[in-house]
């Protein structure tokens, strides 16, 4: 039994001892390496949580080295995220287009018209209609939704085609 302690630290007295002996020891090391910001005190109890969830595979003897290169990789991790945001926040999202504000407008109408003409469809050819354009279903497809004949979604939606330029042909 008293071999099956010095093999692992998954023995909860042991590992409670190794806590309290090195735990300030590790908080101490993170602050002055890193500082507040990172909050070592987190990264000490990640550590730890890392080294119960391996114990069973690190002995006593490397349970101290594992645990400081854990805390220490989880500092490094940290300052590379914060520099990552830090230069996405430098970057300045871009504010214009290469669209002249006629077109822009142009489009806002087109898409006004466009919603009206389709609202003006019948229930059938809109339905018809949108499940082809918008959700991309082929025509047995919706002929099986709405259980009729593939001619009839042909019909439907080729009548629909015809309504809206009709109604959009000025653009």
């Amino acid at each position: 039994m008293a071999k099956d302690l010095k093999d692992n630290i998954c023995n909860e007295t042991l590992f409670s001892s190794f806590f309290s002996k090195h735990s300030k020891n590790l908080h101490d090391f993170l602050y002055y390496k890193f500082g507040e910001q990172f909050n070592p005190q987190d990264k000490v109890q990640e550590a730890f949580i890392k080294l119960w969830e391996n114990c069973g595979s690190v002995t006593p003897s490397k349970a101290k080295s594992f645990l400081f290169t854990v805390a220490n990789n989880l500092m490094l991790n940290e300052t590379a995220h914060k520099k990552v945001v830090l230069k996405y926040q430098q970057t300045k999202p871009k504010h214009y287009t290469n669209e002249s504000p006629e077109f822009i407008m142009e489009s806002d109408e087109y898409m006004q018209k466009l919603q009206k003409a389709i609202s003006n469809l019948s229930e059938a050819q809109r339905t018809a209609f949108l499940l082809n354009r918008v959700e991309g279903k082929k025509h047995k497809e919706i002929a099986a939704l709405l259980d009729i004949s593939t001619k009839a979604v042909e019909k439907r939606i080729y009548g629909a085609l015809k309504k809206l330029r009709e109604e959009i042909k000025e653009i």
